[in-house]
């Protein structure tokens, strides 16, 4: 199971960290992907770490903004989130890349960024 954790309400412009902690199984072997559902839309894909060479990849949405980092000794993929946009409010999942399915997802931790 993954659970995230770190969302919060802040300000245009602000920051945040978004944490992805894993129990029962390593990190370690696995790509995360991060994704987010805003109200009323459909949940979309916003980043993911690589396990073989931590090579990171973004939405052109978030392009530039936000960096995705793995702390395997920690167990933890993290989400640094600058510069948020009103459009960046949602939940934000983490999952892991299970052969090419997206798998274990979280319970979302709230992103709300105020104008």
């Amino acid at each position: 199971q993954l659970v995230e954790s770190g969302g919060d309400l802040v300000h245009s412009g602000g920051s945040l960290r978004l944490s992805c902690v894993a129990s029962g199984f390593t990190l370690n072997y696995f790509g995360i992907g991060w994704f987010r559902q805003a109200p009323g839309k459909e949940r979309e894909w916003v980043s993911c770490i690589s396990n073989i060479d931590g090579r990171t990849y973004f939405a052109d949405s978030v392009k530039g903004r936000f960096i995705a980092s793995r702390d395997n000794a920690k167990n933890t993929v993290y989400l640094q989130m600058n510069s948020l946009k009103p459009e960046d409010t949602a939940v934000y999942y983490c999952a892991v890349d299970n052969i090419g399915r997206w798998d274990y997802w979280g319970q979302g931790t709230q992103v709300t960024v105020s104008s």
